[in-house]
């Protein structure tokens, strides 16, 4: 397992990259539009540190955020995310999101903090009984 990120949810883009990088003196290593999914993922790190990156992922359609979802998740990138979700469920851990895709799965402390897993390199191929795998609760 590798650390990958850590993400939070920011109500206004400008204003937190104004804060992360003019006054923390981080800088802007990656940025990603989506228009189909309405965000921007911004990723911010200090110089030199660029593999510890903060994403800031702005929602383009307003939103408050209560009770900690601001923070969104921790991520881990896995050399087999199916081996790796067995083992989690072998073990008792609930896969709150499977990885239907064969790249990401999330689960949750026992605390509630989401944990995004991520399939190093490229996505597996699609396999049972992870591809009709429901969600199970909120990630």
């Amino acid at each position: 397992m590798r650390y990958l990120h850590t993400m939070v949810r920011v109500s206004d883009l400008d204003q937190s990259l104004d804060f992360f990088c003019n006054k923390l003196g981080m800088k802007e290593v990656k940025r990603s539009d989506n228009a189909k999914g309405r965000f921007t993922l911004v990723f911010v790190a200090p110089e030199g540190h660029e593999e510890c990156p903060v994403e800031l992922t702005y929602n383009w359609d307003p939103e408050e955020y209560t009770g900690g979802r601001n923070f969104g998740h921790l991520a881990y990138s896995v050399e087999n995310i199916y081996q790796y979700c067995q083992s989690l469920m072998d073990q008792g851990i609930t896969i709150n999101r499977p990885p239907r895709d064969g790249r990401m799965a999330f689960i949750r402390t026992p605390d509630g903090i989401s944990i995004e897993l991520l399939q190093a390199g490229d996505a597996l191929p699609a396999a049972e009984p992870w591809t009709s795998m429901p969600n199970t609760g909120s990630w």
